[in-house]
């Protein structure tokens, strides 16, 4: 790890906090704080995402990997930070909110894949905490580092996770906000990715009227992570940027709802500038497909980002961003005109995604009844959707059987609902292919390419955390091995492909998860 190259040009390019001590405040003025992770008693390594490791050329078997990724030492060129942003939660407007416990380590130069930043989360209190410990327990960490991984296996783009680090010492948490805090292993994920701006980070000036900074901000992001555009003329760079992000943020949308994501949290300040999934707090994924399900409890009542608002609210949030950027326009058109790019891409690519579920190589105006009518189905009958799209391709289209699919259904009740409609359904479905006209190896490889075998279902992730904190972390590497090959059938791994257990419909950190970590 002494060769590890960092060019940290996010704190060289942009204004420090000038106050150095670590102690809530606001920060004005300022992109970020100096501020050093807060050693921990005993810090262990439990898991590393070696291809992660390898793109940075970290060796995860050197011996102080732990105490550099708890926060402990300090290689050549780190340098810790917290970044000041803002934003809108749960539609309301928040004010300065800030990285309140994750802490950058700063930008390494790789190979490959060009400038990754480094941040821990976890690592200790900041300016920004709020009166929070700046602490993570061991059962959000778990489910972080796995779902970043997960993530980006099935071609969602996100941040990745190098490292889960356990930090052997207790952080007290009430786990569903009802008045029973207990202590709770703690742990450290470092996570990666070209840079952890977010739409909040552009918001938190603006609404305090500092142009200047706004400015600054968004010229190092053009110059740094959008290129293409820095050099453009007058406002013109300005228009471009915000356009590409609005198509990043609706492809990222019709990727979630194409693997059955759930984020749970879609405040603005949890939505990144280069379109990436980042922080996973209380997400979950479909299991009986229900438009309306949210694994958040803390928004059960309203259900604001539940599964099938999410677009919605990617469109939302965007409008916010817009609003931030509007003191850098002189009108709106162009700002208007990435919005509609926005509702454009996430249309073109959520119907190119459920064609490819479907194995339609060549969709057409008259495949969105078909779908339409089979999300209706879905619904109704309570199916699997992992299951019923990936179970899908084993139908014989020459004779298509409901019964087929009967590995979808949660219940009797459920299947007598919907088996003749899902019948009749099959049916148009199999005259569909045969106008589409591909060969069956064709269309099955599309649909394999598109519905995972395995996702991260929330029982999952919750029987390797019971496991993990009675010390058997072997539940962890046996999901993140399987989750590195997602649509591949993996023989002898059935079991983490099946339906969620009656025993998890209302078990928390299965289907009631919060936001405490």
């Amino acid at each position: 790890m002494t060769d590890l190259r960092f060019d940290n040009t996010f704190v060289r390019e942009l204004p420090a906090d000038l106050d150095t001590s670590n102690v809530q405040r606001q920060v004005l003025g300022a992109a970020y704080s100096f501020v050093d992770p807060t050693p921990v008693s005993a810090p262990r390594t439990i898991a590393v995402a070696t291809d992660v490791a390898a793109m940075l050329g970290i060796d995860p078997d050197a011996g102080d990997f732990a105490e550099v990724f708890a926060g402990n030492a300090r290689r050549p060129g780190m340098t810790g930070y917290a970044m000041a942003y803002g934003g809108h939660q749960f539609g309301h407007w928040a004010g300065q909110l800030g990285d309140g416990r994750a802490i950058s380590l700063g930008e390494v130069l790789t190979a490959a894949d060009g400038r990754q930043e480094l941040q821990l989360k976890g690592a200790g209190r900041t300016p920004y905490s709020r009166g929070a410990d700046g602490r993570a327990v061991l059962r959000s960490s778990i489910r972080e580092f796995l779902c970043s991984e997960a993530m980006h296996h099935l071609g969602v783009p996100t941040t990745r996770a190098l490292s889960l680090v356990a930090t052997g010492d207790a952080v007290v948490r009430d786990v569903m906000y009802d008045g029973h805090p207990a202590p709770e292993p703690g742990a450290i994920v470092c996570r990666v990715a070209p840079s952890f701006l977010r739409f909040g980070s552009y918001e938190l000036p603006s609404a305090r009227g500092d142009v200047a900074l706004l400015r600054r901000l968004v010229d190092f992001t053009l110059e740094r992570h959008y290129p293409a555009y820095a050099g453009l003329p007058g406002e013109e760079g300005y228009a471009a940027f915000f356009a590409d992000v609005c198509e990043r943020t609706a492809r990222l949308m019709a990727h979630w709802m194409r693997v059955g994501f759930v984020h749970g949290v879609m405040n603005t300040d949890n939505m990144s500038i280069l379109g990436l999934t980042i922080d996973y707090g209380p997400y979950g994924w479909i299991d009986d497909f229900d438009p309306d399900w949210t694994p958040n409890t803390t928004d059960r009542a309203h259900r604001r980002y539940r599964f099938g608002q999410q677009p919605h609210v990617g469109y939302w949030n965007l409008q916010r961003l817009a609003q931030a950027l509007s003191p850098l326009f002189g009108g709106v058109e162009a700002l208007h005109a990435g919005l509609a790019r926005y509702v454009e891409v996430f249309e073109a690519s959520d119907a190119a995604f459920s064609a490819a579920k479907l194995g339609l190589a060549q969709p057409d105006a008259g495949d969105e009844a078909l779908i339409a009518d089979l999300r209706g189905l879905l619904l109704a009958g309570g199916m699997d959707m992992t299951i019923f799209y990936r179970d899908l391709a084993t139908v014989d289209l020459d004779a298509p059987r409901a019964a087929s699919l009967d590995e979808a259904f949660y219940d009797e009740t459920g299947r007598a609902a919907v088996g003749e409609a899902l019948q009749a359904w099959l049916l148009r479905y199999a005259a569909r292919v045969r106008a589409d006209g591909s060969p069956d190896a064709g269309r099955i490889a599309l649909m394999h390419a598109a519905n995972p075998r395995y996702v991260l279902r929330n029982y999952l992730a919750q029987q390797a955390i019971d496991r993990a904190e009675q010390g058997d972390e072997a539940g962890v590497h046996e999901l993140l091995d399987v989750l590195r090959h997602p649509y591949d059938e993996q023989p002898g791994k059935a079991r983490l492909a099946a339906r969620r257990p009656d025993w998890a419909r209302e078990r928390v950190g299965c289907s009631m998860l919060s936001c405490s970590s």
